[in-house]
């Protein structure tokens, strides 16, 4: 939607001049683009060595693929880094809006509206000042196995709009990757309005989702919406997003095929609404389709590769003015990115030192694809893993060392790429053991070997036992085999 004490010293002390990062400001001297070096204090665009900070006041566009930078500073208040399709920003080490300086009234800002911000440390919204993070349209986040904290130091007050995009708290050690009000007297909150949070379950993780949207943490559509939270067929995830309770078709933020379509939306019954259609967010371009009518859709028709916005208006009882809506946006497209899966996984075992196992991935449509090996066992003993063609769908690998092998499909139709497919492939010495991992797994009664048959060996060791008692104070005497 578009809306109409100690720790803390350390820690100032650490971003005060940590890592020997150096600070190279944007000074906004030339224009408004990161990619212009007489815009930054240094003369050159940041780098690995760099702080990079964007503070009092300045407007910076990143719309490029950007060296990778040190570490993101964004502090003194009205501060703002827009995120456009093309970006692309890797902060090796902490990043934080509004270090100090910002007010509610007078926040930094970050949005990501395209392109992706990759973060590999603290992600801090509202350290000790008042940040906002703006997630829209195409701009993906993702932080990779560190916090992400909002309202962090004393008095920080941290907001975080989801309206469209994706926010990725990427697996790793932290228990909880989401932090709110870390700090004394802090602030949070944390709204989606299009958009989704994905990060990897547990029972941890999504009681904390839940416990924050009971308390009003986090909201949707600005508190008017329902929460949803969604953990899969078998809590392998936890995806959270906001319905508004229109209800809208297509879904605020989606992708949709283009032509003809139709605009749906769930209002009371017998209510009249205005609906308004539309290139730009800038209301001042939306044309009215409907006009004061009781209706609950409406056809219109789209055009490839164009981000549509649209607003439902409802009438009151009586009433001469309407209550304005939300705009809701989606984009269409003349073809959908395919979709591929790389099937289940493998639980399997080695044979004179090897096993080759058939891959076996879908695909819905004509497109190339390509299997890559993203993780396998660190043996040195044993030659890497090899994919006998690794652009055919149906194909085989080679494995030799124990342990866990992950692989991912990709896929690209020629203009578009498919969402990558993982799966896995576990590797045991055996059969037996290969047999015993498996969750549903019920070892024989008498394999007291525990090597998956009942055989002779097993009869030995029971018989070397027979008749032998263990029980505290001797075994029960009017047992007829007792000794």
């Amino acid at each position: 939607m578009k809306s109409r004490i100690i720790l803390s010293l350390v820690f100032s002390l650490l971003l005060a001049g940590s890592l020997f990062a150096a600070n190279n400001i944007f000074t906004e001297a030339v224009d408004n683009l990161w990619s212009n070096p007489a815009n930054w204090s240094e003369g050159r665009v940041p780098d690995a060595s760099d702080t990079a900070r964007v503070q009092n006041g300045v407007f910076c566009v990143l719309d490029y693929a950007a060296p990778p930078i040190n570490q993101l500073n964004m502090r003194g208040g009205g501060s703002r880094l827009q995120l456009v399709d093309g970006a692309h920003l890797v902060s090796n080490d902490w990043a934080v809006i509004s270090l100090n300086g910002g007010t509610p009234d007078n926040r930094d800002v970050m949005e990501i509206l395209g392109g992706v911000l990759d973060c590999h440390s603290h992600f801090r919204v509202a350290d000790d000042g008042a940040g906002l993070l703006v997630i829209d349209y195409d701009g993906v986040f993702n932080l990779h196995n560190v916090e992400f904290r909002v309202g962090h130091d004393i008095g920080g007050d941290g907001i975080v709009e989801l309206r469209g995009g994706s926010l990725n708290l990427l697996d790793g050690v932290n228990a909880l990757p989401l932090v709110f009000r870390a700090g004394t007297n802090a602030k949070a909150h944390m709204d989606f309005s299009g958009g989704v949070m994905t990060q990897g379950y547990s029972d941890e993780r999504l009681a904390f989702v839940n416990d924050h949207i009971a308390d009003g943490t986090i909201t949707a559509y600005n508190g008017v919406g329902t929460v949803l939270v969604d953990t899969g067929d078998a809590n392998d995830y936890i995806h959270v997003r906001g319905l508004h309770p229109f209800n809208p078709t297509p879904v605020d933020s989606s992708t949709v095929a283009s032509g003809p379509m139709t605009l749906e939306w769930t209002v009371d019954a017998g209510t009249p609404v205005d609906v308004w259609f539309g290139t730009k967010a800038d209301l001042s371009d939306f044309t009215k389709i409907v006009d004061k009518q009781v209706v609950t859709s409406k056809v219109v028709t789209t055009v490839p590769k164009q981000r549509y916005f649209w607003a439902v208006d409802t009438y009151a009882p009586g009433a001469a003015e309407p209550n304005l809506g939300p705009v809701f946006d989606f984009l269409a497209l003349a073809n959908f990115p395919p979709e591929v899966s790389a099937g289940e996984g493998v639980t399997t075992w080695l044979e004179n030192g090897n096993v080759t196992v058939t891959l076996a991935g879908t695909v819905n449509e004509t497109a190339d694809t390509i299997w890559t090996v993203i993780s396998e066992p660190d043996d040195p003993n044993n030659p890497e893993a090899v994919i006998a063609d690794p652009t055919a769908l149906n194909t085989t690998i080679t494995l030799s060392a124990l342990g866990e092998y992950v692989l991912q499909l990709d896929a690209n139709d020629g203009e578009l790429d498919a969402e990558p497919s993982q799966m896995t492939i576990n590797v045991y010495a055996d059969s037996c053991l290969a047999a015993q991992s498996l969750p549903d797994y019920v070892g024989l009664p008498g394999d007291i070997d525990q090597d998956c048959d009942v055989d002779q060996d097993d009869l030995d060791l029971l018989m070397a036992d027979w008749l032998k008692c263990v029980a505290l104070g001797g075994c029960n005497p009017n047992d007829p085999n007792a000794p």
